[in-house]
């Protein structure tokens, strides 16, 4: 088994322009590298939900990518507000984006539960006051 390649990104908080960027220039790496069709869709999306999720909520936060042989790990953090409920934010169509942010068409509720919809793999993990990680990981054969 060879080494992982390891990518790393920076989303910027509120900056719905730029977010985005990552899940694409991964998506264009990982097409370059053969990963399969299928694969590269489940992680492009599950990982632009969260690239919003970041802009959105928590001010901004950091991408950490890892593609081996068989999967693809995504671990994004960040040191916004936290979930205080992550069961409940887990549920489709829980939102607490601004009504401004729903006017651009975000905030629908729909990013975490999609994030594991789309992924072999995920976990929350959320503090309030401290911050977010979420570790996803998707199968690649």
């Amino acid at each position: 088994m060879s080494e992982p390649i390891r990518l790393e990104y920076t989303v910027p908080g509120d900056d719905f322009a730029r977010a985005g960027e990552a899940s694409a220039d991964l998506k264009a790496t990982l097409k370059k590298l053969g990963v399969p069709a299928a694969a590269v869709r489940r992680i492009s999306i599950a990982l632009y939900e969260g690239e919003i999720n970041l802009a959105i909520h928590a001010g901004g936060g950091n991408i950490d990518v890892a593609i081996g042989d068989e999967d693809v790990e995504m671990v994004l953090s960040d040191q916004g507000p936290g979930i205080s409920d992550v069961e409940q934010a887990m549920q489709e169509g829980f939102s607490t984006a601004s009504a401004e942010v729903r006017s651009l068409g975000f905030g629908a509720g729909m990013g975490l539960p999609n994030m594991k919809r789309y992924t072999d793999e995920f976990h929350i993990q959320s503090t309030v006051g401290v911050g977010t990680t979420i570790t996803m990981r998707v199968n690649i054969d």
